[in-house]
């Protein structure tokens, strides 16, 4: 009877303790790294040639880490690929991988760096959280043997993860995640056999992560939110930029408001193959966010989040367009091609109007006022309820606002990156047949809209007031992950 009740005095004593020292807001980073890349080899190199260029990446994200630490931050996010790079064959990657034991070991790298092989980059990334005090989260490889038992095991005899690391402010491994949706060209690494669906508590939430081309799939990054109630999310990427809508900080302050929590994203840099694109992004507003074309320098990136955001209201998407009378403008319905997929678009003529347009079972409703109607630049309102098959195959529908790159209405769709055309305000509504909608304003020169606009119950996308610079995009992004390819078995 002592002991039961002492058990329970210690259970009570250390949920307290835990309540007492849980925090309201934290202090996030994100660190959009210049990375170092190896000189390209068909030869593998040695295990001793690849870790000075490790170390030469780590020395560059430990500059962040510790300046992170120095301005308070709880917890820094770093890039996918890093550490190493990429353009890898299986081979050559072989050198740069540890293996990376799953977290219930209970291990620091630091203190006993030595007890699952030669692991310097997990010592040294271990000892850079304990020395500063902060949750490191990094992105590097790992090797895991495996044997002809194993119906799977690839013919070199092991599997190799592209793996996402946490360590906490002392030093240890809290979280292990191996990317499950690699994308083209990855063929260096293995996808697990199923998603891993990896989240870790702290004294400033709960915490999910995912990696890169993940964000386009339900799992694991839905249901990290819809099963898991994550707060946050962790998101090492090497995102190349896509417009109208797939540039980094438009797609990843979208799904952070579409999905309700706060969205942590840290790109590689590295302007030649457009990558760029960081960002601290709440379910409200992005908190900060960095877009650079132009330098070669890495960007450090701090601000304050809630630790259990607010949770908005459930959206009904459908509600306010599907009550819409469609009327007939006069207009001519064009088609054209915004990344591979054929849209079906109206062009806006007139300063203000209502438009429809409509393709498959998605109608997109459109009111909006320009501040002027310019003869040298052409807006058009797109549907598109599809299929995507191109660098993936994930299933669309998307209802769009955006700039034609020139005045030709065949380049409705290509990427532009300035405009001229401001507007008083806009409302964007569509009948999507899912509750997975993310909802993106995109400005001249690729800067967001924080604070400009807002989503109503009803599904609508309306400005709250004129928007702070031209406008390039207004997005509804809708996914129908029940119509994948790969999901219709499920």
């Amino acid at each position: 009877m002592i002991s039961s009740q002492l058990l329970a005095y210690v259970a009570i004593l250390v949920f307290c303790t835990f309540q007492a020292h849980s925090l309201e807001t934290f202090i996030a980073a994100v660190y959009e790294h210049a990375v170092i890349l190896p000189n390209a080899t068909l030869t593998p190199v040695s295990r001793e040639e690849a870790l000075p260029l490790m170390n030469r990446n780590l020395d560059l994200l430990e500059g962040a880490i510790t300046s992170a630490a120095k301005q308070g931050a709880h917890i820094i996010v770093t890039p996918e690929d890093g550490v190493y790079g990429w353009n890898f064959s299986r081979d050559t990657l072989y050198p740069y991988l540890e293996d990376i034991p799953d977290p219930e070991v209970n291990w620091i790298p630091c203190n006993n760096p030595d007890r699952f092989g030669h692991t310097p980059v997990q010592e040294r990334l271990s000892c850079l959280a304990k020395d500063n005090s902060i949750y490191v989260v990094a992105n590097i490889g790992d090797k895991k043997p495996c044997n002809a038992s194993d119906p799977e095991c690839p013919p070199d005899g092991r599997y190799q993860y592209n793996t996402d690391v946490v360590f906490d402010a002392q030093g240890k491994l809290v979280a292990r995640y191996h990317k499950q949706n690699l994308f083209m060209g990855e063929d260096q690494f293995n996808a697990p056999k199923e998603p891993e669906v990896v989240t870790f508590n702290t004294t400033f939430g709960k915490f999910g992560i995912f990696t890169c081309f993940d964000i386009l799939f339900y799992d694991p990054a839905v249901t990290l939110v819809t099963d898991f109630q994550v707060d946050t999310i962790l998101f090492p990427t090497a995102w190349m930029n896509v417009l109208p809508h797939l540039s980094a900080i438009e797609f990843h302050s979208a799904w952070a408001m579409g999905m309700g929590v706060n969205f942590l994203a840290s790109n590689i840099h590295y302007p030649s193959m457009k990558m760029t694109g960081s960002g601290i992004y709440a379910p409200d507003s992005p908190r900060a966010f960095h877009y650079d074309m132009k330098t070669e320098e890495g960007k450090l990136l701090l601000s304050q989040l809630d630790s259990h955001p607010h949770h908005p209201a459930v959206v009904n998407w459908t509600s306010f367009a599907s009550g819409v009378k469609t009327l007939s403008t006069g207009n001519q319905e064009f088609n054209s091609t915004v990344f591979f997929d054929e849209f079906t678009f109206l062009e806006l003529t007139e300063v203000t109007g209502n438009y429809t347009v409509c393709q498959k079972a998605l109608c997109c409703h459109l009111s909006y006022k320009m501040s002027e109607k310019r003869s040298d630049e052409v807006y058009a309102l797109g549907a598109f309820d599809g299929l995507h098959t191109v660098e993936g195959s994930y299933y669309l529908q998307v209802c769009t606002l955006l700039k034609c790159r020139t005045t030709d209405l065949h380049t409705c769709g290509d990427s532009v990156e300035t405009a001229s055309t401001r507007f008083d305000t806009f409302s964007l509504s569509g009948t999507f047949g899912t509750q997975h909608v993310f909802p993106e304003v995109l400005l001249s020169e690729i800067q967001l809209a924080p604070g400009e606009f807002q989503v109503s119950s009803d599904g609508r996308l309306f400005s709250l007031q004129p928007p702070s610079g031209p406008v390039l995009t207004v997005t509804l992004y809708g996914r129908l992950y029940e119509k994948d390819q790969d999901r219709l078995g499920d």
